[in-house]
Protein backbone atom coordinates (compact mmCIF):
# COMPACT_ATOMS: atom_id res chain seq x y z
CA UNK A 1 0.00 0.00 0.00
CA UNK A 2 1.61 3.84 -0.65
CA UNK A 3 1.86 5.49 1.93
CA UNK A 4 -0.19 8.72 2.63
CA UNK A 5 2.98 11.06 2.93
CA UNK A 6 4.18 9.90 -0.63
CA UNK A 7 0.97 10.40 -1.87
CA UNK A 8 0.93 13.66 -0.59
CA UNK A 9 4.47 15.78 -0.87
CA UNK A 10 6.58 13.66 -2.35
CA UNK A 11 4.24 13.10 -5.56
CA UNK A 12 3.91 16.66 -4.91
CA UNK A 13 7.62 17.40 -5.44
CA UNK A 14 8.24 14.81 -8.34
CA UNK A 15 5.18 16.62 -10.10
CA UNK A 16 7.24 20.08 -9.54
CA UNK A 17 10.07 18.75 -10.82
CA UNK A 18 9.03 17.23 -14.17
CA UNK A 19 5.22 18.17 -14.51
CA UNK A 20 5.35 16.11 -18.04
CA UNK A 21 4.41 13.22 -16.19
CA UNK A 22 1.04 12.59 -14.11
CA UNK A 23 1.19 11.01 -10.30
CA UNK A 24 -0.60 8.73 -11.59
CA UNK A 25 2.53 7.58 -13.63
CA UNK A 26 4.91 7.49 -10.74
CA UNK A 27 2.26 5.16 -8.88
CA UNK A 28 1.64 2.65 -11.65
CA UNK A 29 5.46 2.36 -11.96
CA UNK A 30 5.64 1.58 -8.44
CA UNK A 31 2.89 -1.27 -8.71
CA UNK A 32 4.75 -2.70 -11.60
CA UNK A 33 7.79 -3.06 -9.49
CA UNK A 34 5.53 -4.40 -6.76
CA UNK A 35 4.33 -7.27 -9.21
CA UNK A 36 8.31 -7.67 -10.49
CA UNK A 37 9.43 -8.55 -6.83
CA UNK A 38 6.50 -10.37 -5.66
CA UNK A 39 7.11 -12.82 -8.90
CA UNK A 40 10.57 -13.45 -8.10
CA UNK A 41 11.60 -16.63 -6.14
CA UNK A 42 14.03 -14.79 -4.08
CA UNK A 43 15.01 -10.74 -3.19
CA UNK A 44 17.44 -9.27 -5.49
CA UNK A 45 17.87 -6.28 -7.66
CA UNK A 46 15.57 -5.40 -11.05
CA UNK A 47 16.98 -4.37 -14.11
CA UNK A 48 15.21 -1.71 -16.24
CA UNK A 49 14.30 -4.95 -18.89
CA UNK A 50 12.75 -6.36 -16.09
CA UNK A 51 10.81 -3.27 -14.60
CA UNK A 52 9.87 -2.52 -18.38
CA UNK A 53 8.41 -5.95 -19.17
CA UNK A 54 6.43 -6.31 -16.15
CA UNK A 55 5.25 -2.29 -16.77
CA UNK A 56 3.91 -3.53 -19.96
CA UNK A 57 2.16 -6.61 -18.41
CA UNK A 58 0.74 -4.75 -15.85
CA UNK A 59 -0.75 -2.24 -17.97
CA UNK A 60 -2.40 -4.59 -20.43
CA UNK A 61 -3.99 -6.54 -17.81
CA UNK A 62 -5.35 -3.19 -16.08
CA UNK A 63 -6.04 -1.47 -19.22
CA UNK A 64 -6.13 -3.97 -21.94
CA UNK A 65 -6.52 -2.44 -25.17
CA UNK A 66 -6.62 1.21 -23.74
CA UNK A 67 -2.95 1.22 -22.21
CA UNK A 68 -1.15 2.94 -24.83
CA UNK A 69 -3.85 5.90 -24.50
CA UNK A 70 -3.82 5.34 -20.79
CA UNK A 71 0.18 5.73 -20.69
CA UNK A 72 0.21 8.58 -23.05
CA UNK A 73 -2.33 10.44 -20.88
CA UNK A 74 0.31 9.90 -18.44
CA UNK A 75 2.79 11.42 -20.47
CA UNK A 76 4.29 8.25 -20.74
CA UNK A 77 4.67 7.29 -24.45
CA UNK A 78 8.49 5.08 -24.63
CA UNK A 79 10.27 3.02 -22.13
CA UNK A 80 12.56 5.99 -21.89
CA UNK A 81 10.18 7.62 -19.70
CA UNK A 82 10.05 4.92 -17.88
CA UNK A 83 13.50 5.28 -16.62
CA UNK A 84 13.01 9.04 -16.44
CA UNK A 85 10.50 7.92 -13.53
CA UNK A 86 12.43 5.72 -12.31
CA UNK A 87 15.74 7.85 -11.61
CA UNK A 88 13.05 11.09 -10.83
CA UNK A 89 12.14 8.21 -7.99
CA UNK A 90 15.66 7.66 -6.96
CA UNK A 91 16.07 11.25 -6.62
CA UNK A 92 13.46 11.85 -4.49
CA UNK A 93 15.09 9.04 -2.42
CA UNK A 94 11.57 6.53 -2.92
CA UNK A 95 14.22 3.73 -4.76
CA UNK A 96 17.64 2.77 -4.59
CA UNK A 97 19.91 2.82 -7.92
CA UNK A 98 22.77 0.91 -8.30
CA UNK A 99 26.17 1.90 -9.68
CA UNK A 100 25.58 -0.09 -12.53
CA UNK A 101 22.05 1.86 -13.24
CA UNK A 102 21.84 4.18 -16.09
CA UNK A 103 18.74 5.99 -18.00
CA UNK A 104 20.26 3.94 -20.71
CA UNK A 105 18.85 0.46 -19.58
CA UNK A 106 16.05 1.48 -20.53
CA UNK A 107 16.12 3.44 -24.15
CA UNK A 108 14.78 1.68 -26.90
CA UNK A 109 13.45 -1.66 -24.92
CA UNK A 110 9.85 -1.75 -26.77
CA UNK A 111 8.02 0.01 -29.01
CA UNK A 112 4.76 1.56 -27.63
CA UNK A 113 2.27 1.20 -30.60
CA UNK A 114 3.82 -2.31 -31.23
CA UNK A 115 3.07 -3.80 -28.09
CA UNK A 116 0.04 -2.30 -26.52
CA UNK A 117 -1.86 -2.31 -30.42
CA UNK A 118 -0.47 -4.13 -33.18
CA UNK A 119 0.65 -7.41 -30.67
CA UNK A 120 -2.51 -6.89 -28.44
CA UNK A 121 -3.81 -9.85 -27.92
CA UNK A 122 -7.26 -9.17 -29.36
CA UNK A 123 -9.71 -12.27 -29.23
CA UNK A 124 -11.26 -14.00 -32.50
Amino acid sequence: MIDIKFAGEILDQLQEKNPRFHGKAYLFLLSSLHRVIGDLKEPRHITGQELANGFRCLALDRFGPMARTVLQHWGIKTTQDLGEIVFALVECGVLIRQDEDNLEDFQDLFDFEEVFEHDYPWST
